[in-house]
């Protein structure tokens, strides 16, 4: 077979092959389309309420989110809607103060009911106290709500339940009949109201396909309900966080990807540059070791060979030169007035300053001894 032909008949195997594959698998799998929910970014990471401002703008309402709630600037009006999803005890005396006087000439605000705390609950000064808002202790239960033509929900399965006391009015209450606790109230002051509810988990944006949020229908009809007192009539004023978060905490969660390699490079340089554990005192070097034992040496042979005078002088200058250091004026004297000035200095007898200031004979090493020992207390004194 020729080359032509046995590469002619390659390819056609090939094709073949490439034809049975191609068939195989469009027969075994077809094309579909899929819709993959993305994770969100930007503004909707930090506002759980912005899926329903931009909700609210698409219906033609004007709708804010902030925040914090600031009622200086903000300009309350009698048609306007404030819903808060933070606890409404840290608002200050005077924000409470403002959003009353707001609400009684016909604002609309909602709240979110927090959890019950005996040493916040007890004081009278608060928003929900004013209101007649008592929180519960009871565990959270769920509540059926059910819209035409979808499946049945459950809402406020999570939420702090309350209690309303006996002064106040109440538009619209939603409970069940086990307690006299309730998962949401609509409340009358002045011409405006009061919406309080044990969870707003419905009216937020969602993060999954578990909490769905405005995603549902019967979400979206539940928090229509919910808006309906100021509906379209003003601004809707949506708080998300009353409180800027913890500095370090975000540090924390979100920064660990920088401070963890600091803190380990950290950690290596100061392990690099510290201190080793071992013994107390390093041995000597060997050359000053033998430079030690060269002096040694040096002085045992002028001791041997009769110039124990020019060890007796090394010590005396060594003396010297430290009181020119310390007593000049001594150092500077000669004889019997220089002996008299080192005695006073350092308060010792004159006769035991001036042996130790006299040449020892060659050969008595036992005043040779006696004289370098006074020298160096002499010297220590100083």
């Amino acid at each position: 077979m020729s080359p032509r032909a046995r590469n002619a008949l390659i390819a056609v195997l090939a094709l073949l092959l490439g034809a049975v594959v191609l068939v195989w698998f469009l027969h075994n799998y077809e094309r579909v389309s899929r819709q993959v929910p993305l994770p969100a970014y930007g503004e909707p990471t930090y506002n759980d309420l912005f899926a329903l401002r931009e909700t609210l703008r698409r219906d033609g309402n004007k709708a804010e989110t902030q925040r914090q709630l600031n009622l200086a600037t903000t300009g309350l009006q009698p048609g306007d809607t404030v819903l808060m999803l933070d606890d409404p005890r840290k608002l200050s005396p005077a924000q409470v103060e403002g959003l009353l006087d707001w609400v009684e000439f016909g604002g609309h605000l909602l709240l979110r009911a927090p959890a019950a705390d005996e040493d916040t609950d007890s004081e009278d000064t608060g928003l929900l106290p004013r209101l007649g808002v008592v929180p519960s202790a009871v565990d959270a239960r769920c509540q059926h709500w059910n819209v035409p033509g979808q499946e049945p929900h459950q809402e406020f399965c999570q939420g702090n339940r309350f209690r309303l006391d006996g002064s106040t009015r109440a538009e619209r209450r939603w409970g069940d009949a086990q307690d006299d606790t309730l998962a949401w109230a609509r409340l009358r002051y002045g011409l405006g109201r009061v919406d309080v509810l044990a969870q707003m988990d419905f009216l937020l944006n969602g993060k999954n396909e578990y909490d769905t949020g405005l995603r549902d229908v019967p979400h979206r009809d539940l928090t229509r309900l919910l808006l309906a007192p100021n509906y379209g009539k003003g601004t809707t004023y949506l708080i998300y966080a009353m409180e800027m978060p913890s500095l370090w905490k975000t540090i924390y969660k979100r920064g660990w990807p920088i401070w963890v390699p600091l803190l380990l490079a950290l950690l290596g340089w100061l392990w690099m540059r510290c201190q080793r554990f071992g013994a107390e005192l390093p041995s000597p070097r060997g050359d000053r070791r033998s430079l030690l034992e060269h002096v040694r040496a040096s002085g045992e042979h002028l001791h041997r060979h009769g110039k124990a005078p020019l060890l007796y002088d090394a010590v005396r200058q060594t003396f010297l030169k430290r009181l020119r250091l310390r007593a000049p004026i001594a150092a500077a004297l000669s004889g019997d007035s220089q002996a008299q000035a080192i005695a006073d200095h350092l308060q010792w007898p004159v006769a035991r300053v001036k042996t130790a200031l006299q040449v020892p004979p060659s050969r008595d090493d036992t005043a040779l001894r006696e004289r370098i020992r006074l020298l160096i207390q002499m010297r220590n004194l100083l």
